[in-house]
């Protein structure tokens, strides 16, 4: 059976696990990246990243029930320079979006990055990803600064990035 947003009922807190991505989630990750996207990012990449021990990344998972055991549908990957930090990225599968797994990765991310010492973080988002941008607004980010042009879309065109940031000192 194919999950979709229309198919797949609200989904209780009890079926998501967020759990640490080490370095044998690189291929997991990589497969959840291409599904949200373009460009992904490949095994490799995530394999390289998970080996640097200023990273830290989280995987949300789900348990769909009467379809199986836990599914990855989710993650986020974020990284440390002495007191700051920056979001590289967080995503959800499309069937699972709008349910509240995002806002429950980017919670986990801050909670690690600030217990890891960092005083401010960064991150980009998409001037159009009226989502994300809902879901960053909510946790305390504010608009720092913006890049045009630097999302480049499918069809030639491109988006401005939106630099965000949030000061985890005061959230203490």
């Amino acid at each position: 059976m194919t999950v979709t947003k229309a198919t797949y009922p609200p989904i209780e807190d009890r079926y998501i696990s967020l759990l640490w991505a080490e370095i044998e989630a690189a291929e997991e990750l990589a497969t959840l990246h291409a599904q949200i996207f373009d460009p992904a990012w490949d095994e490799n990449a995530f394999r390289d990243l998970l080996a640097e021990p200023e990273t830290s990344a989280l995987v949300a998972k789900v348990r769909l029930r009467e379809l199986g055991p836990p599914v990855p549908v989710g993650f986020a990957i974020g990284r440390i320079a002495a007191d700051e930090a920056e979001v590289l990225t967080i995503g959800v599968s499309e069937p699972f979006q709008q349910r509240g797994i995002g806002a429950k990765l980017a919670g986990g991310l801050l909670r690690a990055i600030g217990s890891a010492g960092a005083k401010r973080l960064f991150l980009e988002v998409a001037e159009d990803n009226v989502a994300a941008i809902s879901l960053y607004s909510g946790l305390g980010f504010t608009e720092v600064g913006r890049r045009q042009g630097y999302y480049k879309r499918r069809d030639g065109s491109a988006v401005d990035a939106l630099t965000l940031a949030l000061d985890l000192a005061s959230r203490s």
